[in-house]
């Protein structure tokens, strides 16, 4: 259990890091951000408590928030991620799967994963997005940064997995 705790930090920390000095300096037309933080939560396995799901997702949040300074919007994009992961995991995952699977293109296949993978982006980009805006008089510019977002976000995700063991 010990080990399972330092090994997700070591991930966030890595994962926050990457966010602050590397992804956040990346910006395509002005709108398109890669904001691949979201693997944090896209990762976990099926039987983790949802109470933990849910603190671990508004810890990332909250980190994100911090290096990033935009404050509330990570955290509460997060953490509805991290409320429907396991609702979306269900319906990516085979009926007769074991109790402990974890989310990963090795164990659902690249097409569950990239659809799972699609979805919770998607979401994430849409509520962040959406909170950030907080407003809808310049649609078009929301929609570019959600559809840009979610891709540069998506295709980070993919690579990342495909190095992965």
């Amino acid at each position: 259990m010990l080990l399972d705790t330092l090994r997700r930090l070591f991930v966030l920390v890595l994962l926050c890091l990457a966010q602050a000095l590397v992804f956040n300096r990346i910006q395509l037309f002005h709108c398109a951000i890669p904001l691949v933080y979201v693997y944090f939560v896209i990762i976990f396995p099926r039987s983790y408590p949802r109470w933990a799901l849910l603190f671990w997702g508004f810890a990332a949040g909250v980190a994100i928030d911090m290096f990033s300074n935009t404050p509330g919007l990570a955290a509460s994009s997060m953490t509805l991620l991290a409320f429907l992961q396991p609702m979306l995991l269900e319906l990516f995952l085979p009926r007769d799967a074991e109790e402990k699977i974890r989310a990963s293109a090795a164990t659902l296949g690249w097409g569950n994963f990239v659809a799972l993978t699609t979805f919770l982006v998607m979401i994430y980009c849409t509520v962040f997005f959406t909170v950030e805006t907080f407003s809808f008089a310049n649609w078009l510019y929301w929609l570019e940064c959600i559809g840009g977002s979610s891709l540069l976000t998506i295709l980070i995700i993919l690579t990342i997995e495909s190095v992965r063991k």
